[in-house]
């Protein structure tokens, strides 16, 4: 993290999960739209801290910096952001649930 010392980077090839997908073209939208950054987004991933940092996948780091920046500039609210988060639950639990 930030130049610090860290263990080798694992660099297997997989192909990108749906939602990995969908963060990286949130992503793409937010800077062709000029609402962020990349600057902003490595910003806000290095402000994660070790312990969020080291625990989260390489998109769950993304897409937490993404979060950050978008409650930072005011684009979205708290509120806002936890009804969405709400949603994904209960679409998430009702796919899982006609497994």
């Amino acid at each position: 993290m930030g130049g610090l010392p860290a263990g080798p980077v694992e660099r297997h090839e997989h192909e990108p999960l749906p939602w990995e997908k969908k963060v990286d073209a949130i992503l793409r939208l937010l800077v062709g739209k000029g609402v962020m950054t990349l600057d902003e987004l490595r910003r806000g991933i290095e402000e994660l801290g070790p312990g969020a940092y080291d625990e989260l996948s390489y998109f769950e780091r993304w897409i937490s910096s993404i979060a950050n920046v978008l409650l930072e500039k005011g684009v979205v609210t708290p509120r806002e952001l936890g009804e969405a988060m709400e949603r994904v639950r209960a679409r998430r639990a009702a796919a899982e649930a006609l497994r």
